[in-house]
């Protein structure tokens, strides 16, 4: 694994650090296009023909070799520092963009301040109790997300729909040694080369060592070092840069861990086996989707990955006009990768589903191209969303589809050199497979009395330290007589103070026996009455007592 698998991966911003020894001109022929596009995706060594200007949404390369590659990064980064200084009257739109740009975007669709204020306040009190909306109520989340996450709240949503505040709770202190570590140094010229690409027309990256891109940075090679096994891939580099622009480094590079391993296991490895898989399965599901599209690029032998590669691995970020990339972002996190099959299969359906749009796609250069240059109509926000919720494609197709291509690939090309994980179908999975850390539960009493309040079940007042001595002084006194047998215990004069408040006070006994007549005490032993009151007595204590704890039970 070398540094050609970080420089050129899909068509995914192949710069001027390309090995080839010709720039890749718009009217070179789809065969080329072809065999440069699998070179790029199985990530060998060798000439790899860069992408063509202008493919790329947000970004503006330079594809000159050779001696020309300096002057060629100061073109393709348009806020290069002694640039921003000329621009301080620019203007920016609601997403950082400079307005004007490639990035930026004309008129957007606004929702109500109103009805944005309380999407946010029902955003709040489910992320401040994210577990029990997870656990009883993650439909009205998926619904929520497919309205959109108000763009106050998106990054933390972000996080804890990708499990990536559990992961940060986990791993404390993880992020700090990772970029306090030296990187490799395969790595980090690699990485270094790549961020002046990463939307230049953004204001956070529009200046050539600003914050932004030192973050990128440092979220890029912690991830080399945290799975040094898969090192760079250049296509992690747009979507770390998406993540920086709603949350702090840490947040983001734990969030870049949750897509790498969650999302979209084994698409950033060495072969990149997962996305030529993908890739099939994309091409299977096309031809229950739009019968017409499948036809056609059946017919003209183009390769899935000639298109699908940058969609998937950037996850339509360096594809789709903003507003839309943050809403697929949404449902992404929400539902997992099912929303990134979805959108491939929407965009595919319009552009090529029907005899009229198939009439501009001759040939395979003429079907490539209308795929890079798509109709604004169908990547508009609300179209696109409402297309993909109604989109009838589940995971479990997705899986089924899966087990299929994966048997197919093991009868041609043998067993996957890619041994990475299953991938985790959304928020649901991902917190199910690694739960957060529990609270320790305290105990806490169900009822709050005041210090000085008596106690229920008690008489009145509580017991006086003067009533304690008084009847310790009976006690004394019982014993020196040798009436200790008729004198109660203290155990036995609680047990007759509550019986006492749980019946009626005629049926109580005097509670100090050393002040009854002795012959009253015989007559009263004698009489049946009398023991039939002491029983009356016993039995309602003891259901005052059931009573009381079966209500302390209840609460």
């Amino acid at each position: 694994m070398g540094a050609a698998r970080g420089r050129g991966v899909g068509g995914v911003g192949g710069g001027p650090e390309a090995e080839a020894p010709e720039v890749a001109e718009v009217a070179a022929g789809a065969e080329a296009a072809g065999a440069a596009g699998m070179a790029k995706s199985r990530g060998e060594n060798g000439p790899r023909a860069p992408a063509a200007e202008g493919s790329l949404s947000g970004t503006r390369e330079s594809l000159t070799p050779g001696s020309d590659a300096a002057a060629a990064d100061e073109l393709s980064s348009l806020g290069s520092d002694s640039e921003a200084n000329g621009f301080a009257e620019r203007r920016i739109d609601k997403f950082g963009f400079i307005v004007g740009s490639q990035g930026a975007e004309g008129a957007l669709e606004e929702v109500p301040l109103e009805v944005l204020r309380q999407r946010e306040s029902k955003w709040l009190d489910m992320l401040n109790n994210w577990d029990k909306w997870m656990a009883k109520k993650h439909k009205k989340i998926r619904l929520r997300c497919q309205k959109g996450i108000p763009p106050s709240l998106r990054g933390r949503a972000w996080q804890y729909l990708s499990g990536g505040k559990v992961k940060l709770q986990q791993n404390p202190g993880k992020f700090d040694e990772l970029d306090m570590s030296p990187g490799d140094p395969k790595w980090l010229d690699v990485i270094e080369r790549d961020l002046h690409r990463q939307f230049p027309f953004h204001e956070m990256f529009v200046s050539r060592g600003g914050h932004g891109q030192q973050d990128l940075f440092r979220v890029l090679k912690a991830y080399t070092l945290y799975r040094p096994e898969e090192g760079y891939c250049q296509a992690q580099a747009p979507i770390a840069a998406v993540l920086l622009m709603h949350m702090p480094a840490e947040q983001a590079f734990w969030c870049l861990v949750q897509i790498c391993e969650k999302y979209l296991p084994g698409y950033y490895s060495e072969k990149l086996e997962a996305i030529q898989l993908d890739g099939e399965i994309l091409f299977s599901l096309l031809q229950k989707v739009s019968p017409v599209a499948h036809k056609h690029l059946s017919r003209q032998k183009i390769d899935p990955l000639l298109y699908m590669t940058e969609w998937f691995m950037c996850a339509f970020a360096r594809t789709l006009p903003w507003s839309s990339v943050l809403r697929v972002w949404d449902m992404f996190f929400c539902e997992g990768v099912k929303i990134i099959f979805r959108v491939g299969l929407v965009l595919l359906k319009h552009a090529l589903g029907s005899p009229e749009k198939l009439k501009a796609c001759q040939g395979q250069y003429e079907t490539i191209e209308q795929l890079r240059s798509l109709s604004p109509k169908i990547m508009q926000e609300a179209f696109l969303v409402q297309e993909v919720v109604e989109l009838p494609v589940t995971e479990r197709q997705i899986e089924r589809e899966h087990l299929i291509q994966l048997r197919r690939w093991q009868e041609t090309r043998g067993e996957l050199q890619c041994c990475s994980l299953p991938r985790l179908h959304g928020a649901k999975a991902i917190l199910e497979a690694e739960p957060g850390p529990r609270p320790t539960l305290q105990p806490s009493p169900s009822i709050r009395l005041p210090p000085d309040a008596p106690l229920p079940g008690s008489k009145g007042k509580p017991k006086t330290p003067k009533q304690s001595q008084k009847e310790k002084e009976q006690w004394e006194q019982a014993k020196a007589s040798g009436q200790l047998d008729k004198l109660p215990t203290p155990s036995q004069a609680k047990g007759a103070a509550a019986a006492g408040d749980a019946c009626p006070p005629q049926d109580v006994p005097p509670r100090d026996a050393a002040h009854q007549d002795p012959a009253l005490q015989d007559s009263a032993s004698q009489d049946p009455a009398h023991h039939r009151s002491q029983d009356s007595v016993h039995h309602c204590s003891q259901e005052s007592l059931t009573s009381q704890e079966s209500e302390d039970t209840y609460l």
